[in-house]
């Protein structure tokens, strides 16, 4: 989507070359339902290695932005060959589209209409993005400034349109109005993701989270819900009255913001509908463990400068980013036939927020030296990627207990038990990791890295399960 300041330029054209070329790929996607899986992944990877080696040396502008008019692009090479080298932030854009091509084929290689249709939002939805942000300006977005409600319209159309034509192309037997919901819905769900305001690259972001979303809203089936409709009526009132109460209780104990007590009735409402009050102990549980561990020796990491913010109280950016995974299991649970599994990915979600809150206040407390988790490089407590023995011991068992808990309300049996605690563990090391590499960069933000972290524990989990 564009920004103010491109808006401002003159002499630009709508689409960069960049785009153009991103477009223009998403034609291979009608070869599909013409190859095996293992065909278009090889299609992918060829992209690749043209992008990599071919588009250099074609004397295009591969910026993000499109050039102003008249620009002197000077190329450069030897032995004769002119070669443009990539510009400063454009190489990993160029690269990135085909690897998230590829990554597409190969996690939905038996669901081919779902890596066409993510592809199509990825390239259509932004593409379009820019040309009607361009073209009508118009008000910002409220939670980014760079981004315009015209261009966010853009996405949604476009992405749709892609999105619904490549599905019903790769799998014309799926039903039309189904094809259409889903599509619109992935659509905004993709849009979303692009314009929430960080500096990761979108093309590896929007695919992966629409692709997934994807996935999960093609397993809704209307019988399941209706099976669970008679069970919904006094369960909807009760979690709307319990949520209340937390909240209300959350926020006289600052232990809430304002914000964070009002996401977090809506999300505690949505989670309490999945499996009624068994579900809401799990979300509980995490809850009251990160509570606990936030409050334990706060006044000594408040004076290493480490404590959290307003004493511990989570606003609605910690909400969304550890208990919106969780809310989203919790409503797939009473509306797909695969209950069993996103009762486990549920449960892997919290026990992973669990873990990671926990390590995290407990590390900083007990140890005042963390080491980095990529290189093992001593670093002060605190510092994002940062990890020690006391912080790690204190999150396993706290995802231990909330795994515990989960397997002693029957939400899951022993084998999806380990699975869930198996997840739980691979996505706090996921959480590391992206601290210590992305998130030291500035490129997310914490928030995105703990609800990564989460949403990959679930998605794991039910993964494995459905496997």
């Amino acid at each position: 989507m564009p920004t103010p300041s491109s808006r401002a330029a003159t002499g630009r054209t709508l689409l960069s070359t960049r785009k153009i070329v991103h477009m223009s790929m998403l034609i291979f996607a009608f070869l599909l339902p013409l190859l095996t899986w293992l065909q278009a992944a090889g299609c992918a990877v060829l992209a690749l290695l043209f992008n990599l080696f071919i588009l250099p040396r074609l004397q295009v502008d591969l910026s993000k932005h499109p050039a102003v008019a008249g620009a002197d692009l000077p190329p450069s090479g030897d032995a004769g060959v002119q070669v443009r080298p990539y510009p400063p932030g454009t190489w990993t854009g160029i690269v990135l589209y085909p690897v998230s091509v590829l990554l597409l084929i190969l996690l939905y290689r038996s669901h081919l209409h779902i890596a066409a249709a993510a592809w199509a939002i990825m390239a259509l939805g932004d593409g379009m993005a820019s040309v009607v942000g361009e073209s009508l300006c118009g008000p910002a977005l409220p939670w980014n400034r760079e981004k315009t409600w015209s261009g966010f319209a853009g996405f949604i159309v476009a992405g749709t349109l892609g999105a619904f034509a490549l599905t019903r192309w790769v799998n014309p037997a799926l039903p039309t109005d189904r094809v259409v919901i889903v599509s619109l819905s992935a659509a905004l769900v993709g849009a979303l993701v692009e314009s929430v305001p960080i500096r990761l690259d979108d093309n590896i972001s929007v695919p992966l989270v629409s692709g997934a979303f994807l996935f999960c809203a093609y397993l809704v089936e209307s019988a399941a819900l209706a099976s669970n409709l008679p069970y919904l009526g006094r369960r909807i009132l009760l979690a709307l009255v319990i949520n209340a109460a937390f909240a209300l209780l959350a926020l006289a104990l600052k232990t809430v913001s304002r914000s964070g007590a009002a996401v977090g009735f809506i999300l505690g409402t949505a989670v309490y509908l999945g499996y009624g009050y068994k579900s809401f102990l799990i979300l509980l549980s995490f809850f009251l463990l990160g509570s606990i561990a936030t409050r334990l020796g706060y006044a000594a990491k408040a004076a290493r400068g480490i404590a959290e913010r307003r004493k511990g109280a989570r606003s609605w950016r910690e909400a969304l980013a550890n208990t919106l995974a969780g809310a989203f299991f919790a409503l797939l649970v009473i509306t797909t036939h695969q209950e069993a599994a996103f009762l486990v990915a549920l449960v892997a979600a919290f026990s992973e927020a669990a873990g990671d809150t926990v390590s995290s206040e407990i590390g900083q407390w007990l140890s005042p030296r963390a080491y980095l988790i990529t290189t093992f490089r001593p670093v002060p407590a605190g510092e994002n990627g940062g990890v020690s023995l006391a912080g790690s011991v204190a999150g396993l068992v706290a995802s231990a207990l909330v795994i515990g808990l989960g397997f002693g309300l029957g939400l899951c049996g022993k084998g999806s038990a380990a699975i869930a605690l198996g997840a739980a563990i691979v996505g706090n090391l996921l959480d590391s990791v992206l601290g210590a590499t992305l998130e030291r960069r500035g490129l997310v933000t914490n928030g995105i890295v703990n609800f990564a972290g989460t949403t990959f524990a679930g998605g794991l989990a039910l993964a494995l399960c459905l496997i």
